[in-house]
């Protein structure tokens, strides 16, 4: 009985130090995860201008350079590679556009991350904040479902089963480029039941892939897949610049059904006005209703691009009303941007309008690049009208300190006065 006891009580020892050191295992990871995200793995600086960095990271950092000035030299001399302190405050300064390496090292020991220092113009855009109308066409066919149908003898078949998944792209037909869905229901129902070759485009690798049709029970070809070859929405401009060129939304635009990022084959911009809005409660987003007539004198721009961080091209400023007295803004940096009071620009009402928010977090590295900055809306008329962020609002620009720094990309659902917004250094990468 003793003997029992004696074993009971080292095994509690055991579980006590095991359960001891799991704790400090996992602190310590927190910790070192905290210090990584302090330090941004993309670091922009504007050419000729001095920014300081307050990472509060206990590590060095080597520069790699030819021409950069860091901090204080003291002698003017300018060494191939410069070591800083990461826990001090450090200031980065080049007058060359180019990308330089800094290569982070915990304590000056353990390496923990390799970051790009790019030096980009510092560039004047217009903040826009006004709402558009979204028409994108596919590249080919969106296949956003497989699935099964009765075959001419009564019997369940799936043709595209394991073959076919939601979110490829299909592109030709037997070697004939597809153009858009009804052309594709075309020929399927011309090929009848004989073996198809189809060029799809999945997750961007091309492939060759075979399959055999099956008539359905009114004697119609099928492959047993729902296509879609278009999107169209609205939401909001978020800058032009200088030369026509505009950014919007601050999200790509995905497919409803597969969540996958559209492939564009071409996409225009319309003019658009809001009609109603519905407000946004905890639990359930709101949304703006707009009108848009897609008449070729409603086309106030054409869609270049679809990325993660918003739909990209050129647009006519003077189809623009509500732009034509605008004035180009600055751009601030994720570094620049400080806790506290800012502004939204958004379109809910007949006019654009400037309305009070409070950022209460900028995720320097965060993983999502429509989530670096974290906002929740304060300007009583705006809560009042919209509960907080609907849908819609996606684009509306971020403006702090007279500098445009992002655009909104998303509510939380639990939560309409609060979500997320996109640095406009992440948009401006694409115009």
């Amino acid at each position: 009985m003793k003997e029992r006891t004696r074993l009971h009580g080292q095994w509690k020892k055991w579980i006590l130090y095991w359960g001891i050191i799991a704790s400090a295992m996992t602190v310590i990871g927190m910790i070192l995860y905290t210090w990584w995200t302090q330090i941004p793995t993309t670091i922009r600086i504007k050419a000729g201008v001095d920014q300081t960095f307050d990472f509060h990271v206990p590590a060095s950092g080597e520069v790699y350079l030819e021409a950069v000035e860091v901090g204080e030299f003291g002698d003017g001399s300018k060494p191939e590679s410069l070591k800083l302190d990461l826990s001090q405050k450090v200031t980065f300064k080049s007058e060359m556009l180019k990308t330089y390496q800094m290569n982070v090292k915990l304590f000056g020991i353990m390496p923990i991350k390799q970051v790009s220092i790019q030096v980009i113009e510092d560039r004047m855009v217009m903040p826009a904040g006004v709402p558009i109308g979204i028409y994108v066409e596919t590249q080919g066919v969106l296949v956003v479902g497989v699935g099964e149908f009765r075959a001419g003898d009564g019997m369940a078949c799936a043709p595209s089963k394991y073959i076919l998944r939601p979110g490829d792209y299909i592109l030709k037909v037997n070697e004939e480029i597809i153009e858009g869905k009804k052309q594709f229901m075309e020929l399927i129902e011309e090929n009848g039941e004989k073996e198809l070759m189809l060029t799809v485009e999945r997750e961007k690798e091309l492939m060759k892939l075979q399959v055999t049709p099956r008539e359905n029970q009114n004697g119609e070809a099928k492959l047993g897949i729902w296509v879609r070859d278009n999107a169209q929405g609205i939401g909001t401009l978020t800058f032009v610049d200088e030369r026509g060129n505009f950014g919007a939304l601050g999200h790509g635009i995905n497919d409803v059904d597969t969540s996958a990022l559209m492939e564009l084959d071409e996409g225009l911009l319309y003019h658009t006005n809001i009609i109603s809005i519905k407000k946004g409660t905890n639990g359930s987003p709101g949304e703006l209703t707009g009108m848009i007539s897609y008449s070729e004198k409603n086309v106030i721009g054409t869609i270049r691009d679809n990325t993660s961080a918003g739909i990209f091209g050129s647009c006519d400023i003077s189809k623009m009303d509500s732009l034509k007295d605008a004035r180009m803004l600055p751009i601030g940096l994720k570094q620049e941007i400080r806790l506290g009071d800012a502004q939204i620009l958004c379109t809910v009402g007949d006019e654009k309008e400037y309305y009070g928010i409070e950022i209460t977090e900028v995720r320097l590295d965060h993983d999502n690049v429509n989530r670096g900055i974290v906002i929740k809306i304060t300007d009583p008329e705006l809560l009042s009208l919209t509960g907080g962020i609907v849908q819609g609002m996606s684009g509306s620009p971020i403006i702090q300190d007279g500098k445009l720094i992002g655009a909104v990309t998303h509510v939380l659902v639990q939560d309409s006065t609060r979500g997320y917004g996109i640095f406009i250094e992440n948009m401006l990468d694409h115009s």
